[in-house]
């Protein structure tokens, strides 16, 4: 059965309600079973030696005197995983993050690990294996290390997208270029200009759950891994190349996650449980400790960005400019890249450039945090329009709405845009009581947009009918914020019946065919479209059974609202079959019913926000405190309302916290000195205000109900939002992420000596 992706207005009957989610009284009684929860007999307990330099050589690793302890069953080193990747750049770089091999490259880097009957033993075990290192000169900061005099990190990397290949190896690992027009023009014919530096210190998504695994390497080379992951089957193929395993012979098993926010899109402790379990003959049990989490998984990336911006007095912006400097870790990255394109994408410019450096330095590899790249961009350039706005008089939400991007609008990345949200979240929050509300004394309000891509991918998913009208759902896009609540209310539109009867899965790798990471705002949308499509050849089945029961012709059959329905005058005598009723005659119609789809779910449709905040800061401390927040995002089609506030709320949650007080600190010997929630501080309930949400739905052309991803657009305005509500509050330009108590008060005394 062909499937057609294609929008078509229609009215819901289930979809945009607010059930109940299916998983709540598993997660709020304590049944549910995340990563650290599940257990093997005879399992092993595994513990990972960590260097403690930034940056060393490995000379030698003398492993003896932990072997013979009571109690060891297996210790590994880089020699148990071998370089199976075949040339593999970014799956060498996997591996070699997993263990090092030749050399720690950060406060962190695994040099080692073992397997013991406790957690005593193993901790005793790792105290006993004796690392001769040699420590070399390290980098941890951005722009130190692009200078020609930095440590060099990795002398294999030369940087890639120079007119000229380099002879030279660099810590920057690769340049990228958006944009179209001519910026010298355009700057040329503008009558105001802004040019700015900024900069952001790197975060740490701070999911509650740490990584944790089970892994079992079995005598006949089969295998399996419970772990808490955003994709099972992506974890899948990684494991599999990594250890030289057949991917067919690898099962993985999602456990329910605790936070993740792309965090757990990258295999880290994996391989090393895997390759433990294989020497040891017996099952692995390893999860990570906060410190371990903090210092060896992978955190967004710092950045020094400049922003440049003209426009005429009318209001009219005619050129933009943005160069983008990115750490990536010791690995090479995109991080950069996605910042260079999303950095003016809200906006409609003739005159557009930016450009984008990865930069490698002596932290942990970067991973995706929630729009990952996005926040930091839109930090710089939306602080930067600000201040423009204010240059030429005109007020922070008209100057937007003059220059915002609209359908047909050629983005700044390349792409013209179809049908979009950001004129009409912008019109929103003109016409929102948060604009016109009353500030206090040492209050300011501030206001930004963010944007984001959103992607769909490669989808699978079944939907079985039992015969008392039940219906299974089986899905491979793990479940991170309420997704399977939403992809039931699918199936329950599609098929006419109520929300109570489908129950949602996550199934393993060997119960389901391939999906991709759940990432890129992905879940709903990818797997929705393919509950669609699963329910709509569930009802072809359904309708031919129908026939069959009625002896007449399947062309005569009809489904309306969870009903068979017999067309025409000639069958005017035939009441409507059931769901039910269709599924309880199964075993004699022909045999179980089931509908069953595989896609590409393409056109994920971009998303856009406008966020408002209003702050309140002490002059004499340089605390803050935020006493406002209203986030207004256009989710295509709310598939379950509540779900897509909460993801409105998080977003705007994550980037409070980031904005005012998360980052990572690096002592001068390039050791983490916050790696815990005590000094790395997340916001908890009595730091956020009520924040408030307002849903628009300007459908997405290519989803058949419109929806749109909406989990990452919301992390990306609160930076620049609160940025330049602390700096109307002060009556400074903010410029340092986060905007800690002693930054302000820094920027306060700078002023004023100034």
């Amino acid at each position: 059965m062909n499937f057609d992706p294609r929008y078509s207005g229609r009215n819901f009957s289930s979809v945009g309600t607010r059930p109940i989610r299916p998983d709540g009284v598993d997660k709020v009684t304590g049944r549910a079973r995340y990563g650290a929860d599940f257990n093997m007999a005879g399992q092993l307990v595994g513990r990972v030696l960590r260097s403690p330099h930034a940056h060393a050589v490995i000379r030698k690793i003398d492993t003896s005197k932990a072997e013979k302890l009571a109690g060891v069953k297996a210790v590994i080193t880089a020699a148990d995983l071998p370089d199976l990747t075949d040339g593999d750049t970014a799956m060498y770089d996997i591996l070699d993050n997993s263990m090092a091999r030749k050399k720690a490259l950060y406060d962190g880097h695994a040099v080692a690990a073992v397997a013991a009957v406790d957690a005593r033993t193993a901790r005793q075990a790792l105290k006993l294996i004796e690392v001769d290192y040699e420590v070399l000169p390290h980098v941890t900061d951005v722009d130190e290390a692009m200078k020609h005099h930095a440590p060099l990190i990795n002398d294999a990397i030369f940087t890639e997208g120079l007119e000229e290949k380099p002879v030279k190896p660099s810590n920057v690992t690769k340049l990228t270029q958006y944009g179209h027009g001519d910026i010298h023009d355009g700057f040329a014919k503008a009558d105001f200009v802004i040019e700015r530096s900024f900069k952001t210190e790197q975060t740490h998504q701070g999911y509650i759950e740490p990584h944790a695994c089970v892994a079992s390497v079995n005598p006949d080379g089969t295998a399996d891994l419970w772990v808490c992951t955003q994709g099972h089957f992506v974890y899948r193929q990684h494991c599999a190349q990594l250890l030289g395993l057949e991917v067919s012979k690898l099962r993985v098993t999602s456990s329910e996650i605790g936070g993740g926010f792309g965090g757990k899109t990258h295999v880290w402790a994996e391989p090393v449980a895997l390759a433990l379990s294989r020497k040891a003959g017996r099952p692995v049990k390893l999860v990570m400790t906060r410190d371990e989490v903090f210092r060896a998984s992978g955190p967004t990336s710092a950045t020094s960005i400049d922003v440049k911006i003209g426009a005429r007095k009318d209001g009219t912006i005619t050129a933009a400019e943005a160069t983008l400097r990115y750490s990536c870790g010791p690995y090479a990255g995109m991080w950069a890249e996605i910042g260079a394109m999303t950095a003016f994408a809200c906006y409609k410019l003739e005159n557009v450039k930016t450009v984008g450096y990865e930069v490698l330095v002596n932290r942990p590899k970067t991973a995706a945090y929630r729009a990952p790249s996005a926040p930091m961009a839109a930090f710089a350039v939306e602080s930067a329009v600000d201040e423009l706005a204010k240059e030429i008089g005109m007020d922070p939400v008209e100057f937007r709405i003059k220059n915002a991007a609209q359908e047909g609008t050629r983005a700044s990345y390349g792409p013209v845009y179809g049908p979009i949200g950001i004129g009409p979240t912008l019109e929103a929050v003109k016409s929102h009581p948060h604009m016109k509300a009353p500030l206090g004394t040492n209050q300011g309000r501030g206001m930004a947009c963010g944007f984001w891509f959103n992607f769909g991918g490669q989808t699978c998913t079944d939907l079985n009918i039992g015969m008392d009208g039940s219906v299974s759902l089986a899905v491979g896009t793990v479940d991170v914020g309420g997704s399977r609540a939403s992809l039931s209310l699918v199936a329950a539109e599609e098929l006419g019946i109520d929300y109570a009867q489908v129950k949602a899965v996550v199934a393993d790798t060997s119960s389901l065919g391939y999906n991709d990471m759940t990432d890129g705002s992905r879940g709903t949308f990818s797997s929705s479209m393919a509950t669609i499509s699963a329910a709509r050849n569930a009802i072809k089945v359904l309708r031919e059974r129908a026939a069959q029961m009625w002896d007449i012709g399947v062309d005569d059959v009809a489904w309306e609202k969870g009903h068979a329905v017999a067309k025409g005058e000639k069958h005017g005598n035939l009441g409507k079959l059931s769901l039910k009723e269709i599924a309880a005659q199964s075993g004699k119609t022909g045999g179980p019913i089931a509908g069953h789809s595989e896609l590409v779910a393409d056109g994920a449709g971009v998303s856009f926000a406008t966020h408002i905040c209003d702050i309140e800061v002490d002059p004499d401390t340089g605390s803050t405190r935020v006493i406002r927040y209203t986030v207004v995002q256009d989710a295509g089609k709310a598939v379950h309302p509540t779900y897509v506030e909460g993801q409105y709320q998080g977003g705007a949650a994550q980037g409070i916290g980031w904005a005012l007080n998360e980052e990572y600190i690096y002592g001068k010997d390039g050791r983490l000195q916050n790696p815990g929630f005590l000094d790395y501080r997340i916001p908890v309930c009595s730091d956020l205000p009520m924040i408030d949400t307002q849903i628009l739905e300007i459908p997405n052309p290519n989803h058949p109900y419109g929806v749109r991803g909406v989990g990452e657009t919301s992390i990306v305005p609160p930076l620049a939002a609160i940025a330049n509500a602390v700096s109307n509050a002060v009556g400074v330009r903010m410029t340092h992420i986060p905007m800690s108590p002693p930054r302000i008060l820094a920027a306060l005394e700078a002023e004023r000596e100034g």
